[in-house]
């Protein structure tokens, strides 16, 4: 049996390299966009095209776009869109094969447009599906490979490649559903800012529809850095937490109570006027003076608040005009006094 000469020999030691890189890639991130670039990075290290494309598959308007694009037209390409159906690009994403292209010239499906548009001139085209079990989500392009080298191997390896990419995107998407149906802050307990933009538009709605007013707090914690800074962020969480429960404790069964972010919360009075909220603020700034934080940790922490109060429709009308106003009467106490209240159209309230 013949032995193997050295360069038969590295080349798949320098596959496997790139597999382990694309794997760990894969396994140590949830951020799609760097892991896509891991891959397309090594990709173009192993092939060496002149340029190299990663096309996303809008799947609304039946079109292809540049979700990656390097090399010299790749500021051009991100303008264009491709039909599904239209040039090589497009051809895969439809059919879902395949193509391997070495003169782009004998190719009735190549679309010349694209050339005319960067002022490129493509030779070969190597197209290749990003399919997940039912679909096309996607279709990477090299552009000007060395045909000569480019052999059966090297299609299985950049086929392998391109099944990474597919498993990277099918995962982000499935962890991003997920994230959408998902309205609990892990932290607090209290519902996340994404479920508060569809609690605002149904108040809206509710209350132009009957006649009522709403109104909402924006509560910012004074100082919360420096519990971060003094005593780290695992007893931060804590004291979240904490303000979480105190917060819901001060509230009736049909109000709701959100973690904006951070150190962040709103809460949102239904059937509520300006004067009601501000006796919820009052009682929310009053126990927050004489409450204590992370008794348990023998922290004895008291914190304090900056709170902005919004009332609906006399102070705005449209849900983020609601929240801006709120927030924006916040930083009015945050910016002077500290630990009191902004009232939007009155000013600070003690």
């Amino acid at each position: 049996m013949p032995h193997a000469t050295g360069a038969e020999s590295v080349r798949p030691a320098k596959e496997l390299y790139i597999f382990h890189d694309v794997a760990k890639a894969l396994t140590s991130s949830l951020d799609l966009d760097a892991i896509l670039k891991t891959i397309m990075e090594k990709m173009a290290e192993h092939f060496r095209p002149d340029t190299w494309s990663l096309l996303m598959v809008d799947e609304e308007k039946n079109e292809l776009y540049f979700a990656i694009a390097v090399g010299t037209a790749s500021e051009a390409l991100k303008q264009i869109r491709l039909k599904v159906g239209e040039g090589i690009a497009g051809h895969v994403a439809k059919y879902g094969e395949k193509l391997i292209v070495p003169d782009v010239r004998s190719d009735q499906r190549f679309a010349k447009r694209i050339d005319e548009l960067t002022q490129w001139e493509t030779q070969s085209i190597i197209c290749v599906p990003l399919r997940s079990k039912l679909r096309v989500l996607g279709v990477i392009q090299l552009v000007n490979v060395d045909m000569m080298t480019f052999g059966h191997e090297e299609e299985f390896f950049l086929q392998a490649l391109c099944d990474y990419a597919a498993i990277a995107i099918e995962n982000a998407r499935a962890v991003e559903k997920i994230q959408e149906l998902t309205i609990t802050d892990d932290c607090t307990g209290l519902y996340n800012a994404r479920h508060l933009h569809k609690t605002l538009e149904a108040e809206v709605y509710r209350s132009a529809r009957f006649g009522y007013e709403f109104s909402v707090l924006f509560i910012d914690l004074d100082h919360f850095k420096q519990v971060n800074d003094t005593h780290g962020h695992l007893i931060g969480s804590k004291l979240l937490a904490e303000m979480g429960y105190m917060i819901k404790a001060q509230l009736r069964l049909i109000d709701f109570a959100f973690r904006y972010g951070g150190d962040e919360f709103v809460v949102v009075l239904p059937q509520t006027g300006k004067d009601a909220a501000l006796v919820v603020a009052r009682r929310l700034r009053d126990t927050l003076r004489k409450i204590i934080f992370c008794k348990e940790e023998a922290l004895n922490l008291n914190v304090r608040a900056s709170i902005g109060v919004a009332t609906y429709p006399h102070d705005a009308k449209a849900p983020h005009d609601i929240i801006r106003q709120a927030d924006e009467m916040m930083y009015v106490v945050k910016n002077t006094t500290r630990d009191s209240i902004g009232v939007a159209q009155r000013g600070i309230e003690e």
